[in-house]
């Protein structure tokens, strides 16, 4: 996800760090999938000879196809046998330990926005039992295997226009955008009600500046999904935003919020949108909330320094800065953010009396 535009400004004592053309929030609502391929939940014990009453089953939570760890996770673990539930996030490296387990078979479940859910069971012979579960992007095509139930509606889905699509998203993965959008478009003339399709053709345009043809794409892909897929409310919202239509982008992003309010990129789209309508408290409220869902997630940290530079509280500003540029040291934006971090200093240096 490379691609963050964006622009410094300086007026009066005001900085902001306003990232207007963020392609990277966009391709972070698709190429989760583009990674990913379906597979059933796998899982590897490693058991001891011997057995314990105060076992643990622990493990790591990696995204399908890129094996990239999954922070800030739910797990939950529960045995009716053993009348036990607990529930836990995974760490920074998508690490997860639950302890104090007596041997037998353990329900465990994982819970993340916009993945598809996990269900698997374990069984706990000994002191100690290691997992590895992969979670797969919840608009990547489903295998159609005895692991997972097919709607009737994928059933309908013909093989050419599911491969087509996963051509589309190959084709964008290497940033080639007129052949993805080439494959995405036979994808919808296979299958006229393909959403999914028709949302990553909104992704295409948008970065190609067809704004008008993006819009299109995005509404088609809300309306044959009933309203019911989050991602193109929020892709019509930020390629709204980006033709300074705030107030009618902040309409469609809550909608896609109402639909996923987990959703760290709907909040962060939404705290954009905010501070274009000069709503900075909203817009840092929605930054929040974003992360409190992905802690780790830099773009919201732009969000957050911009409404505290757009209140003048340049220290605040300054700390949202530093930590995006801890996460993000060499992004595409990390030298704008740099500009942005010497110009709130030299403003504080100013107000500090001789």
């Amino acid at each position: 996800m490379p691609y963050v535009f964006a622009r410094v400004e300086n007026s009066n004592l005001r900085v902001g760090f306003f990232p207007i053309r963020s392609l990277k929030f966009l391709l972070s609502l698709l190429l989760i999938s583009v990674t990913c391929i379906a597979c059933a939940p796998i899982v590897h014990a490693q058991l001891s000879d011997s057995e314990e009453a105060n076992g643990k089953i622990s493990g790591t939570v990696l995204s399908q196809g890129d094996n990239r760890p999954m922070t800030q996770v739910a797990i939950s673990l529960k045995s009716h046998s053993a009348g036990i539930f607990r529930s836990i996030l995974t760490d920074y490296d998508g690490h997860f330990e639950v302890g104090g387990l007596a041997p037998g078979t353990y329900e465990i479940s994982v819970e993340e926005s916009g993945y598809q859910p996990v269900r698997t069971k374990a069984q706990l012979d000994g002191p100690s039992l290691k997992m590895v579960l992969y979670l797969m992007s919840s608009t990547a095509p489903q295998t159609r295997t005895k692991n997972y139930s097919v709607s009737v509606r994928d059933l309908q889905i013909s093989g050419k226009a599911h491969d087509e699509y996963n051509k589309g998203l190959l084709s964008l993965a290497k940033k080639d955008l007129v052949a993805s959008l080439n494959h995405f478009t036979k994808a919808v003339k296979a299958f006229p009600q393909y959403y999914e399709a028709f949302y990553h053709m909104g992704v295409v345009q948008t970065s190609l500046g067809k704004m008008g043809d993006a819009m299109q794409a995005f509404q088609k892909a809300i309306d044959l999904s009933g309203g019911r897929y989050a991602w193109a409310h929020f892709g019509l919202g930020y390629a709204l935003y980006l033709d300074n239509k705030a107030g009618e982008a902040e309409s469609i992003v809550r909608r896609g919020l109402e639909v996923d309010g987990n959703s760290p990129d709907g909040h962060a789209i939404l705290g954009m949108v905010l501070l274009r309508l000069n709503r900075p408290d909203e817009a840092e409220k929605s930054a929040r909330e974003a992360l409190l869902r992905k802690p780790d997630f830099a773009e919201a940290y732009l969000v957050l320094s911009d409404a505290y530079g757009s209140r003048r509280e340049y220290r605040e500003q300054l700390q949202g800065l530093d930590t995006y540029l801890k996460l993000e040291p060499n992004g595409a934006s990390s030298e704008r953010a740099r500009q942005a971090r010497e110009e709130a200093l030299k403003i504080l240096s100013a107000s500090v009396p001789n």
